[in-house]
């Protein structure tokens, strides 16, 4: 895989105008809970690794076969294919590396023009969510490597490089590439950005390609 530049974005509050875990949260009755936890995450306020094994917690019990009913919750961020399909079309890759989750990933990414993904596994036995991540957690120095990592394997350098997330689980991935785009982001992330996007509506990334 070689391209003439790479494109990693945040899935959560990004890619998608969802954050999944309150999704799934929802389906065991403590949503409110886990939104505010993983507000509080995303402003940087709380380590993003504990937040999130606390937060997985909150899932113990919910069913795999509601993840059905996740998915056909989620929103797309508007302009998203437009993106990806302008992406494309200037022989560009787009990645996604996420603090989510594969479960709900796998089946997304593929529909909006991803081309590589990263993100969490959840436990799972006898049908039902553990409580548990399994493996290293996808924080902000993993998002940072796996833009690196893509970069390298399709050939791309540094400067051809653009990361665009929210959260201050972005901050290290958008240090790292050539151009950071702080996408409808919380104030620390737009402070550290190179550029800010304000509308949420992802074509509004197109004129800034390189």
């Amino acid at each position: 895989m070689t391209a003439r530049f790479l494109v990693v974005l945040d899935a959560d509050s990004t890619l998608i105008r969802n954050e999944v875990i309150e999704l799934i949260a929802d389906e065991a009755g403590r949503g409110a809970e886990v939104a505010a936890a993983t507000e509080a995450a995303m402003r940087g306020e709380i380590d993003f690794a504990e937040s999130l094994r606390g937060r997985v917690r909150e899932l113990a019990g919910v069913p795999l076969s509601s993840f059905s009913r996740v998915r056909a919750r989620i929103e797309p961020t508007p302009g998203v294919t437009d993106l990806t399909s302008a992406i494309h079309a200037r022989g560009g890759i787009v990645g996604v590396v996420s603090g989510g989750f594969h479960e709900i990933l796998d089946d997304l990414a593929p529909t909006l023009g991803v081309d590589v993904w990263r993100a969490n596994r959840l436990v799972a036995r006898d049908g039902a969510l553990t409580g548990e991540v399994d493996g290293a957690i996808v924080d902000a120095a993993a998002k940072a490597d796996q833009l690196t990592a893509w970069a390298d394997e399709a050939g791309v350098a540094r400067h051809r490089t653009v990361a665009i997330g929210d959260g201050a689980n972005d901050l290290e991935m958008i240090a790292r590439a050539g151009l950071g785009i702080a996408f409808n982001a919380k104030p620390a992330v737009r402070r550290a950005a190179n550029l800010t996007v304000g509308p949420v509506n992802l074509r509004e990334i197109i004129p800034l390609l390189p």
